[in-house]
């Protein structure tokens, strides 16, 4: 199995933790997010992992050069432009593994989902994506059908709805969380470039194939982008 940390985000919801840092080397129980990431890749069995770098790339850079992990660990350099996720996976295509699903996991997501679980879910699936989602209350959710199948994603504050083509009736609101697992051959489906969310392209490629909901097993889940999170996650994996 091969990954990629989205590590180029400008964590401004970090407020001072992030003013002179990267959010990816921001530590939590002394050991910066990056590396917490990596090391949970590396005992799922991950030896190949794509890092994006914007935001103090330098930084990151040195720090991943200072370690020796037990993983071959590539960078995608997007300091021209911060491409969001969509666009970040995408330039980033020529340094995976050709013929390998990809795991992608935010630098900030934190939680004791097993990854080998989610891995077997997909490659029996037949998804062309597969996105682990969970019940709890956000603003914004992504929409499945019986089948666990993506059809859409809606705001709820806004009450803005977007659909993978139909319209349907009947739906669950499940919230994504930050993790998900592609095919190599999603490639040839993308049909947006430059900047642009991963979930608007899951929208149109999944209009004619399967992106599939993987309902989150663990007890523990938490999104470390604001301060008081942080503290949270630091009680919570210690």
């Amino acid at each position: 199995m091969q990954a990629m940390i989205f590590a180029a985000g400008l964590g401004t919801r970090l407020g001072d933790f992030t003013k002179e840092t990267p959010k990816a080397l921001v530590k939590l129980n002394g050991k910066p997010l990056l590396q917490h990431q990596i090391e949970k890749l590396i005992n799922a069995g991950v030896r190949h992992i794509v890092v994006n770098v914007h935001h103090f790339a330098d930084d990151i850079i040195a720090f991943l050069n200072s370690k020796n992990f037990d993983a071959t660990i590539k960078i995608s350099d997007e300091r021209e432009m911060l491409l969001e996720t969509g666009g970040g996976l995408l330039k980033a295509r020529n340094l995976f593994i050709p013929d390998q699903p990809i795991l992608i996991h935010n630098v900030d997501i934190f939680s004791d989902i097993d990854l080998n679980d989610l891995q077997h879910h997909h490659n029996m699936n037949n998804s062309i994506a597969t996105l682990v989602v969970a019940k709890r209350d956000t603003s914004r959710y992504l929409l499945f059908d019986d089948n666990d199948r993506l059809t859409g994603w809606c705001n709820v504050l806004k009450q803005e709805f977007k659909w993978c083509g139909k319209t349907i009736a009947n739906y669950k609101k499940l919230a994504f969380a930050g993790i998900h697992i592609v095919s190599p051959e999603i490639f040839k489906h993308f049909t947006l470039s430059g900047k642009f969310s991963i979930i608007d392209e899951y929208l149109n490629i999944g209009a004619e194939h399967t992106v599939s909901a993987y309902m989150f097993k663990g007890k523990s889940w938490i999104d470390v982008g604001k301060p008081d999170q942080l503290a949270k996650a630091a009680e919570m994996f210690r």
